[in-house]
């Protein structure tokens, strides 16, 4: 199923044109609205449907070793740093330290672990609409175990960095599509970062939505055409918007069409 589900891409037509319901959300296609099924919705979880808590570059800097380290991945990076890239080729004893490091830097944001605003209203609306959601995060099983604990929300499946390879691979969200019997050019792809999410939802041939809480990655049409998503919002408030206007939302019972 996922050599063909591979194969599945789709071409976005039309410029980018604002959501005429909320201002603050980009549209990125000029294609009239509810001409798009939609059957699935895929969430990352970490800054995504919780808040996000854990100190990434002080983590970075430890397991590499120190800020002149932490400064040549970012450069050898582009500016971000892939840390479990980083260290899939370090001998074992420091892949444990590496991964003790980590394993700590999560603990203390399972800790404090938040759900982002707007999050159980969606989950709610996808409900409703009949819509399935999925999770996949480069966390660990047990924090997606304690998310969905903690906050009553399930998300199936929902796959953390025990599958591999992981995002930004298109794997795991063909894995899902395939999971669902779903063709990926019905979900949607929802994610904080353009490395990880947009860039695995743009090779699965789903549809991306990027959430940028404070701006960081600035205007749509300045990014990367490899790494710019369909969709830019700046809370899961929007997202609500995007869904309305862009897609059909209408139950699907038909056979897929993968």
């Amino acid at each position: 199923m996922l050599p063909r589900l591979l194969l599945a891409h789709r071409l976005l037509a039309g410029a980018a044109a604002p959501l005429p319901r909320r201002r603050t959300a980009a549209a990125m296609s000029a294609a009239a609205p509810g001409t798009r099924l939609l059957r699935g919705v895929v969430f990352d979880m970490d800054g995504t449907l919780t808040v996000p808590v854990i100190d990434f570059p002080a983590m970075y800097r430890e397991v590499l070793g120190g800020d002149e380290a932490y400064a040549a991945a970012r450069a050898a990076g582009g500016g971000s740093v892939d840390i479990l890239h980083c260290i899939e080729g370090w001998a074992p004893d420091e892949q444990r330290r590496a991964y003790e490091v980590i394993a700590r830097f999560e603990q203390d944001g399972l800790d404090r672990l938040q759900i982002m605003p707007g999050a159980s209203e969606l989950c709610g609306f996808l409900d409703a609409k009949q819509i399935r959601r999925g999770l996949i995060t480069r966390n660990v099983k047990t924090a997606v175990d304690l998310f969905h604990q903690r906050f009553g929300m399930m998300f199936s499946p929902a796959l953390s960095r025990e599958f591999r390879p992981y995002k930004p691979d298109p794997a795991p969200l063909l894995h899902i599509c395939s999971t669902w019997n779903i063709p990926p050019n019905e979900v949607v792809m929802v994610g904080d970062s353009l490395k990880d999410d947009v860039v695995c939802g743009k090779r699965a041939g789903a549809f991306t939505c990027l959430l940028d809480e404070t701006g960081r990655y600035g205007p749509h049409d300045y990014l990367p055409e490899d790494v710019r998503p369909d969709f830019k919002v700046s809370s899961l408030s929007e997202v609500f918007s995007v869904l309305e206007e862009h897609f059909d939302l209408a139950p699907v019972v038909s056979e897929s069409r993968i």
